[in-house]
């Protein structure tokens, strides 16, 4: 079947290669999570509506711009191992991607000036990493060579895409990042890797040539007890920032029952590994993720206003 024309692709690509319906609800708890937990820090109470909205709509165009920068990166290997990916089969071409990566990024600097000048600067810090990150750093061979590297690399870009999201709350407050907030920056960056694990671990049956999966460098189980080792990681630092907004009994206690939701999931799949089995595993991370956000955007001010 004929690929589509006009706007028509256009859907079709994000469709394959960022569903809006997936990723939406991960980005406005991240977004919101961000700017409510900063809030409750600094004492500020419920964030402010336009707050969100802009630290939601930032944080989009930040996942949609790593998703086409993934684009160009890859397109050497996509077109030798993937041809069946959206560029590589005609779909959309890189130059038009790259026009799209302009748009956002044109959005995202108005979207700052809009709500305070000084956001910008901390845009600007955003930038420069993801710009880094879009070369590889200068070394993409040797990172290849070291997938560990690269995966803490990489998710780097979650806590420095969060501290923006935070700073929708506290820049236009005239305020400095409040107290507390590495813990949080913390938990970011542990789930960024829990997510990047999770998308990343396939049944045996799954696994593709040319493409690097961390079940085909070091083996479904292992691969997988790194995935709930993170995920318990995930939840020690997001407690310790519940700790510092007064709400860590009940976040932990949430998060206890997510990790063991976790555990189940991981022991279901080694024992299994039949093919279609790795998405359970992604769709694990995703509602984990969800959880996470939920936990520390939600249940701090909740908790505050049912004891005040």
């Amino acid at each position: 079947m004929a690929d589509p024309v006009g706007w028509k692709r256009w859907w079709v690509y994000q469709r394959e290669r960022f569903p809006l319906a997936a990723h939406g609800p991960l980005i406005l708890a991240f977004s919101f999570c961000a700017v409510s937990f900063c809030a409750h820090l600094r004492g500020g109470g419920w964030p402010a509506a336009g707050a969100v909205a802009v630290a939601f709509a930032s944080s989009l165009i930040f996942f949609l711009q790593l998703r086409i920068a993934d684009e160009f990166k890859d397109a050497g290997e996509d077109a030798r191992w993937r041809p069946y990916r959206a560029v590589p089969r005609g779909l959309v071409k890189l130059r038009e991607l790259g026009v799209v990566f302009a748009i956002g990024a044109a959005l995202q600097l108005a979207l700052a000036l809009w709500w305070s000048p000084w956001q910008v600067l901390v845009l600007l810090v955003a930038w420069g990493y993801l710009a880094a990150m879009s070369v590889e750093f200068g070394c993409r061979t040797w990172l290849k060579r070291h997938p560990l590297v690269y995966i803490w690399s990489h998710m780097l870009i979650m806590p420095l895409v969060d501290f923006y999201a935070t700073a929708c709350d506290w820049v236009p407050a005239a305020a400095r990042p409040p107290a507390g907030l590495g813990w949080f920056l913390a938990a970011s960056f542990a789930n960024g890797v829990v997510i990047e694990l999770g998308r990343k671990i396939r049944s045996p049956a799954d696994e593709e040539e040319g493409v690097e999966t961390y079940s085909a460098l070091y083996g479904a189980p292992r691969a997988t007890a790194a995935w709930v080792g993170m995920s318990l990681v995930t939840a020690i630092f997001a407690t310790f920032a519940a700790r510092n907004a007064g709400a860590a009994l009940p976040v932990g206690v949430v998060l206890a029952v997510g990790a063991l939701a976790c555990i189940g999931v991981a022991v279901w799949f080694t024992a299994r590994r039949r093919p279609g089995d790795g998405k359970r595993i992604e769709l694990a991370a995703g509602l984990w993720t969800l959880l996470l956000y939920g936990a520390l955007g939600l249940i701090p001010p909740v908790a505050e206003h049912l004891h005040g």
